[in-house]
């Protein structure tokens, strides 16, 4: 069943966290009842997708029916909205950026063998692995297929060439997994890949769709590459969050390598062997606490905020190169938003 355009901005309103923004709500319910006619198209066709008979399609749409926050389709939006609007084309457009992205998630929950998804049992769980594979395999099909048929010249080898690189990127996580290699460099290269990439392509998808020019179009996919690294930060500082929306420590359990952790090794090198003892057994709920607690110590989360807040600006600063009015006030709305959102 169809979820209201209010309730996709109820989820963009929940992005606003308990440290507030001054009038971030008040500009996210702007923003809302800007784009309120963008979202019920978007929905409507998301909705539309196949539901046919076989498993992989019940995997799929278990978790599109589970509704994420739509950002990336939102950056289509809003990136369109600089030109022509959002127009059918746009919209298409809109939904393979967010069958891609749920295909991802779909594969991601195999890998990390999560249990879990959005608050609710993961797809891998209720369908089983094969399942949650194929369906993320259907997904990628039918988001190539409607980019293909958008007919927008490079929009297809741009998105073959972002799945690439997501797929580098997990690979270079997956190797590293349990291994504590604190390369700051490392880091970024699989941010870049595995978060930042589908953002960059969101604003280029929208920015080709409205008719921009190509500086337009560069300043937009810079705004694209900040934001992502940003929201991947605030990720990680929630992993090391209690009383959110996520499971605490999950990365933290599985091993993977978050900006928090490396600036924590960095500051505090006798955590190393502790980490180490505990990714080579089963740790219990006290001790991955007490390595959380040890990290947050050493001043690593005051230090991921900060590098949200400084790709914030940087992403505020590619802005500044578009024309002034309600599409650029509504990114900047995104891009504060993502430093207050609590899941």
């Amino acid at each position: 069943m169809m979820m209201s355009a209010t309730g996709v901005l109820d989820r963009l309103a929940s992005l606003s966290g308990a440290r507030g923004a001054g009038d971030l709500r008040h500009r996210l319910a702007t923003l809302g009842r800007w784009v309120r006619a963008d979202l019920v198209d978007f929905e409507a066709e998301l909705e539309a997708l196949p539901r046919g008979a076989r498993v992989v399609h019940a995997a799929a749409h278990h978790l599109l029916d589970l509704r994420g926050k739509h950002l990336r389709p939102l950056c289509v939006a809003l990136a369109s909205r600089f030109g022509a609007g959002f127009t059918p084309r746009a919209r298409g457009l809109a939904v393979a950026v967010e069958l891609v992205h749920t295909a991802t998630l779909l594969h991601d929950d195999v890998v990390d063998l999560a249990e879990r998804r959005r608050g609710q049992p993961a797809a891998a769980v209720v369908y089983g692995n094969a399942a949650s594979i194929f369906a993320g395999d259907w997904l990628l099909v039918a988001a190539l297929r409607r980019i293909a048929s958008a007919g927008i010249e490079g929009l297809l080898d741009r998105m073959l060439a972002v799945i690439d690189e997501m797929i580098l990127a997990e690979s270079l996580q997956l190797e590293r997994r349990g291994r504590l290699v604190a390369d700051r460099d490392e880091y970024f290269r699989i941010v870049d890949g595995k978060t930042a990439a589908l953002f960059r392509w969101a604003m280029i998808a929208g920015a080709r769709c409205g008719g921009l020019t190509s500086p337009q179009e560069h300043a937009l996919e810079r705004y694209g590459a900040h934001l992502g690294v940003a929201f991947q930060a605030v990720d990680d500082e929630l992993d090391f969050t209690e009383a959110t929306g996520k499971d605490p420590l999950v990365d933290l359990r599985e091993g993977k390598m978050t900006f928090p952790l490396i600036v924590a090794l960095d500051r505090e090198p006798t955590l190393h062997a502790r980490i180490d003892a505990m990714l080579a057994s089963e740790p219990t709920l006290a001790e991955l606490s007490a390595i959380g607690a040890s990290v947050r110590a050493t001043g690593a989360l005051v230090a991921t905020r900060e590098l949200a807040e400084e790709h914030v600006r940087h992403a505020l600063d590619a802005l500044a190169q578009l024309p002034a009015g309600p599409a650029r006030e509504s990114l900047e709305t995104i891009a504060f938003a993502s430093l207050e959102r609590t899941s």
